[in-house]
């Protein structure tokens, strides 16, 4: 146990008031109020105990696991002056002890990884008797074990593996050397929010925690949809029905489990819930691929929330500080344009197929062409127009194409296949945001089907949007030049952040957590790297 603290400095007070005895002299003012002063001095967090800089290197190779930290763990020591942190005058310091709790649940993060040398960690911090005299070794332990905390927690994976993944988002640049001050002088940080995690991290981790909860208590049973029937509708009873209603009320959805076999009005409420959080059509009728959906287990999805609280610990919140920025997230099918950390416009969109994927990554949108032409890329022309053309020689003419030099280019008009609108954010991935003739395809649930390019439902209000500020531009002008068929470009005066994102789950600002198919297999391919993950 430790002792309790009693400032050296109060003690020395103590001993000063047994030498001057208070007496109501005026000669004796300033003696008394010198003790008062002295009597509330506290001691230094820190204690002036340096140790030699020599013993870092051997340190080091005695635990090798932990060598890839030495770099974080010289800047800390230079900083302060080579002096021990986690000893104060009463021996070891509390932030030891509750960083080893955190490092103890590290579940709790969505994280399940093997904490290097734990063994040696648990004998020191439960040696009670051990804990007053400040020892090298077990010093530059305590800090290596903050900075592979503030590693997994905060930092993630290594950079290179997400990028195997095609994550090209920026990942964020944070060093923890000076966050470890802030939490030695108030350790309870440690259990507050940390301004280097998107909000959405926390929200994601109180989702996992529910879930758990519901795995805990035995989460939910399979449900057998009736072979001989195609789907249930309102008024339909059936013993899946009672296997349904039990499944939504443990996920949330249903507030109460009535036990009725009949598809009433209660239930459809529950349905057309659990349909908007997991993008399906909002609508009365269950279907097998419905029940396929309903039947993913609690584990599974636990999984799901996992890998999307690694996807933020990548990220920056000041990403999300801009004025006005524009997420596309690719599993939902969804755009979203913020301006002033509202939503101001959500469209669906259409993105690449499995065999050309949409590349997670970022641009500035800095250009507007209305009325495009499409100038068809070497791959498309090789692969598709060129074989067209060897078929019927008057491909090129029926769909508004023409030759230029040696390239084929799309003419503007109600064939083109950008539609009347493209939003440019220069990139080397040649990916852009653009209308699209065939509008049909934003009435489909799984909406990847593009060439890599993202395809807008509403692209009238996109532009609208993004050119609210110009006075050089007014509602009719944008129709008249979407129209006109005459290709015409526009330079923003302000560029706007484009984020092209992926996440197979995320919590709504009602705190409802929305579940997406990993259209691309991004997920079962980073749950790997996260439980191999091992140093």
């Amino acid at each position: 146990m430790r002792r309790p603290l009693i400032p050296f400095f109060f003690t020395i007070s103590c001993f000063l008031l047994l030498l001057f005895p208070v007496t109501a002299k005026a000669g004796n003012e300033k003696t008394m109020e010198l003790i008062v002063v002295i009597s509330y001095q506290r001691v230094p967090s820190f204690p002036p105990l340096p140790f030699d800089s020599l013993q870092i290197d051997p340190f080091f190779k005695k635990y090798p696991r932990l060598k890839y930290l030495k770099p974080e763990v010289e800047a800390l020591y230079q900083k302060h002056g080579y002096h021990f942190l986690w000893y104060d005058s009463n021996g070891r310091n509390e932030f030891a002890d509750l960083l080893y709790d955190k490092i103890n649940n590290l579940d709790q993060e969505g994280l399940k990884i093997k904490v290097p040398y734990q063994e040696k960690i648990h004998t020191i911090l439960l040696d009670s008797g051990n804990n007053e005299n400040p020892k090298v070794e077990e010093e530059l332990l305590m800090s290596s074990l903050y900075f592979f905390y503030a590693d997994r927690v905060f930092k993630g994976i290594d950079p290179k593996k997400s990028k195997e993944l095609g994550w090209y988002l920026p990942r964020k640049k944070q060093s923890y050397v000076n966050r470890l001050d802030s939490l030695l002088q108030d350790p309870s940080l440690i259990n507050k929010p940390d301004k280097e995690l998107l909000g959405q991290y926390y929200k994601l981790k109180e989702a996992l925690q529910n879930y758990r909860n519901i795995e805990k208590n035995g989460g939910w049973n399979p449900i057998v949809f009736p072979s001989k029937i195609k789907s249930l509708k309102p008024g339909d009873t059936a013993a899946a029905i009672l296997q349904i209603r039990n499944r939504l009320y443990i996920s949330g959805d249903l507030k109460i489990d009535t036990k009725k076999n009949e598809y009433d009005d209660e239930l459809l409420a529950g349905i057309l819930k659990y349909k908007e959080r997991n993008a399906f059509t909002p609508d009365a009728e269950l279907e097998p691929k419905h029940i396929k959906d309903l039947n993913i287990s609690v584990n599974e999805r636990i999984k799901t929330l996992m890998v999307n609280m690694e996807r933020c610990r990548w990220l920056s919140p000041s990403l999300t500080q801009n004025e006005q920025y524009i997420v596309v997230n690719i599993p939902s099918f969804t755009l979203t344009f913020f301006k002033k950390g509202q939503a101001a416009l959500i469209s669906k969109v259409v993105v690449g197929k499995s065999m050309n994927k949409t590349v997670v990554f970022s641009g500035q949108m800095s250009q507007i062409i209305f009325s495009p032409y499409w100038n068809i890329p070497p791959n498309i022309l090789r692969r598709e127009i060129l074989p067209a053309i060897a078929k019927n020689r008057n491909y090129l003419a029926r769909h508004d194409m023409e030759w230029v030099g040696n390239r084929v280019r799309q003419r503007p008009g109600p064939q083109n296949a950008l539609g009347k609108v493209k939003f440019v954010f220069p990139n080397s991935h040649i990916i852009y945001m653009h209308d699209t003739p065939s509008k049909s395809l934003f009435d489909k649930e799984q909406r990847a089907f593009s060439h890599g390019c993202i395809r807008v439902e509403k692209p009238r209000d996109l532009a609208i949007m993004a050119l609210e500020d110009d006075k050089n531009w007014t509602i009719e002008k944008i129709d008249a030049a979407m129209n006109r068929r005459v290709e015409k470009s526009y330079s923003l005066k302000t560029k706007i952040p484009v984020y092209i994102g992926y996440f197979t789950s995320w919590v709504d600002p009602e705190g409802e957590v929305h579940f997406y198919d990993d259209v691309y297999g991004h997920d079962a391919r980073l749950l790997e790297m996260l439980l191999t993950d091992s140093i």
